[in-house]
């Protein structure tokens, strides 16, 4: 997963998404031989030399002024994340960007006080992720909702992995397509290729081996921050809802948030829901769940 040029590649995959038409040039008397935009293309858009912008993305550029950044990123039409994702491969310490914490074990402690919190608000399908995407923590709805995560081995308990690896998450997530490459980019977002990270590092080896999708994501240097939406989601029990999601970031944390799942307020989706949690007991054995030791769900 190493890049001895990351900044490189990343200027290369924004420029490879624009097309010509739309930045306001004009048709090229030569024919192209790749998607996007040129690097002379990107240069007069900027402000700068061909010269000075073949360097850029060849990381031969020492200090780059906030100036011509703000061109690049103009030239590029990057948004608020890119800006701050290319600002932190140029920069030796990138302005108010969170100190990245050390890689936490998979069984990474929850303070009891907020596992109580996310029992407590059962029937509200509620889990704790990391920022790997690893499942810290969740609650009876979650579990009757998405999946047994209790059952898996501590190590498998990763979105990502459940997303890529498991072929029944294709069958849960009807617009699977949708949850799986904004997944990818959200990892590509914490990515930080100056900061040595070996548990994003293996996770990203092992799914791009494993998945040829994962790979075309992650080499598509997509950025994505998790917020708030809707998501389709199928349980052989009540078929087809469509969810709101919400993201809550849990402060100095290290960049773990909680996700929740509720449904429109009279919607049919909501009927569904409640149906589903209302039968909870008859599909997943809480029995076993309570009894679960506290580091199973870490």
């Amino acid at each position: 997963m190493a890049s001895s040029n990351p900044l490189g590649e990343f200027l290369r995959s924004r420029r490879a998404r624009l097309d010509p038409h739309t930045v306001g040039l004009p048709p090229s008397p030569v024919p192209r031989r790749g998607h996007g935009l040129r690097r002379e293309e990107v240069a007069a858009l900027a402000g700068v030399s061909v010269d000075y912008y073949a360097r850029l993305e060849q990381g031969r550029i020492g200090n780059v002024s906030d100036q011509v950044l703000t061109a690049v990123e103009e030239a590029l039409r990057l948004d608020n994340l890119e800006k701050e994702y290319l600002r932190g491969l140029v920069s030796a310490v990138p302005a108010e960007k969170p100190q990245r914490t050390p890689a936490r074990p998979a069984r990474a402690s929850v303070r009891p006080s907020l596992r109580a919190f996310i029992d407590a608000i059962d029937p509200v399908p509620a889990m704790l992720q990391g920022p790997r995407m690893e499942v810290l923590a969740w609650n009876r709805a979650a579990t009757i909702l998405l999946t047994d995560f209790g059952a898996m081995a501590p190590s498998d308990r990763n979105i990502a992995r459940w997303l890529f690896l498991d072929p029944t998450t294709r069958t849960r997530y009807p617009d699977w397509e949708e949850i799986a490459a904004p997944t990818v980019a959200a990892l590509r977002a914490y990515h930080d290729p100056r900061v040595p990270d070996e548990t994003l590092e293996r996770l990203v080896g092992e799914l791009s081996v494993a998945s040829e999708e994962f790979a075309r994501y992650w080499a598509d240097y997509r950025l994505f921050k998790h917020g708030h939406g809707k998501k389709r989601i199928f349980h052989p029990t009540v078929g087809v809802m469509t969810l709101n999601y919400e993201t809550l970031l849990i402060p100095d944390s290290g960049g773990r948030f909680l996700s929740t799942y509720t449904a429109d307020v009279g919607s049919p989706s909501q009927e569904k829901l409640g149906i589903l949690m209302s039968w909870g007991g008859d599909l997943v054995d809480t029995t076993e769940h309570a009894a679960e030791d506290p580091p199973r769900r870490d």
